[in-house]
């Protein structure tokens, strides 16, 4: 696939920039390597001031907010992609558009497991979510074969699925983190995420 000649003179230029700024901050054989108790003690106490990327509190605050995005995309595309259309009885043998409703209760089920295994491990950024998350471990790793399920005909499969996002959205409920559904986009679901 050819790029365009922009792309290439953009790369070219930052690798120039990068190569020249490389050199110009490279140590030279004349520099002194003398350092003073006054100026070893003033970098010691400039690194202890320097303050951390994030406190434990902040980190949980993320962890939630984390959570509750996860969690949502993944009951999005569970209703939208599985739910709904194993409601209208387009994973039946026969119906009209089978196949594709299948093809995209896949793609929704492996993005969703992906975004619930995403959830679980921000969950453990909060000792709340992550006490209530517990339980729901075995529930989510068996939503792994849920597209095995689905092409043999298996109708409570896309029930399990729901049953399990549900779990989830009451235990995100439960330790100050509701989850709304959210609908990835085609895009996203064909990413995995």
């Amino acid at each position: 696939m050819p790029v365009p000649i922009r792309r290439l003179c953009v790369a070219l230029t930052l690798c120039c920039a990068l190569v020249a700024g490389a050199t110009a901050c490279g140590s030279s054989a004349h520099t002194s390597t003398k350092t003073t108790t006054g100026t070893t003690a003033a970098a010691a106490a400039l690194e202890a001031a320097t303050p951390s990327p994030s406190t434990s509190a902040e980190r949980q605050k993320f962890a939630k907010t984390r959570f509750v995005a996860n969690a949502g995309l993944a009951a999005g595309a569970t209703y939208h992609w599985i739910v709904k259309p194993w409601k209208a009885g387009k994973f039946k043998k026969g119906a009209h558009g089978r196949k594709r409703a299948l093809v995209k209760a896949a793609l929704a089920g492996a993005f969703a497991y992906n975004r619930l295994k995403a959830a679980q491990r921000n969950a453990k950024g909060d000792p709340l979510l992550s006490k209530a998350l517990a339980p729901l471990t075995a529930g989510i790793a068996s939503l792994k074969d849920l597209p095995a399920k689905l092409r043999k005909g298996d109708g409570n499969a896309a029930g399990s699925f729901e049953d399990v996002i549900n779990q989830v959205k009451d235990a995100g409920k439960s330790a100050g983190a509701p989850v709304k559904d959210k609908v990835p986009s085609a895009h996203q679901l064909t990413q995995g995420g």
